[in-house]
């Protein structure tokens, strides 16, 4: 499907421990708490990637997982990653979600297909083989909900929020992510390597 428009959406928590917790994760490396929960940054369609394998200036990088909707014919769910520069965090958000690729599923399924067990499906990733996410996509709001927020016209994508890292936020050579829906008995998967570029000045 093309991808004209990518959406982050970020802090979209329903839990307001959990969205706490991430919030102060961010604030620990210097990253100021957002206007408003949740909210939507708006970044290059280009960054929006199938890529087995990224490149990114210096080691100050990580990935997140997210499940992520796409509006063409009809609205479809994939898995993704938010890969964000997490040194340009602590400038300004919006930059840090422009500076890297996102990489996304190849795979994708039809929304309607999960939307009547959607409280069962569980995203998980991890960092160099190690667990660092996993919980119920319900831990973020809805994608009804996001989109009465902010709507998703044809050709438009949407990345809909992490969970909290275990262990605290790191980088990794490289981040396997993946959606799993326990009632069709499938997942979609994507695993990518990180290269981090020298930073010469």
């Amino acid at each position: 499907m093309s991808v004209r428009e990518l959406v982050i959406a970020g802090w979209t928590g329903r839990d307001e421990a959990a969205l706490q917790k991430h919030i102060r994760e961010l604030e620990e490396i210097g990253v100021k708490p957002p206007r408003t929960t949740p909210i939507f940054y708006r970044v290059a369609a280009s960054l929006f990637v199938h890529a087995q394998e990224i490149q990114v200036s210096g080691p100050d990088t990580s990935g997140e997982v997210e499940f992520v909707l796409i509006q063409g014919d009809e609205l479809r769910i994939a898995v993704g990653s938010d890969h964000t520069d997490r040194k340009a965090e602590t400038i300004g958000v919006s930059l840090s979600k422009q500076l890297c690729e996102k990489p996304v599923s190849r795979e994708s399924w039809r929304y309607d297909e999960v939307k009547p067990h959607w409280e069962k499906l569980v995203l998980r990733s991890w960092a160099d083989g190690e667990l660092y996410q996993d919980g119920p996509v319900t831990a973020m709001r809805s994608p009804e909900d996001l989109m009465g927020r902010h709507p998703l016209p044809p050709g438009w994508a949407m990345f809909c929020g992490t969970l909290a890292a275990k262990g605290g936020i790191r980088p990794a050579k490289r981040f396997t992510m993946e959606l799993e829906d326990p009632v069709l008995r499938r997942k979609l998967r994507h695993e990518y390597a990180i290269n981090v570029l020298p930073v010469e000045g």
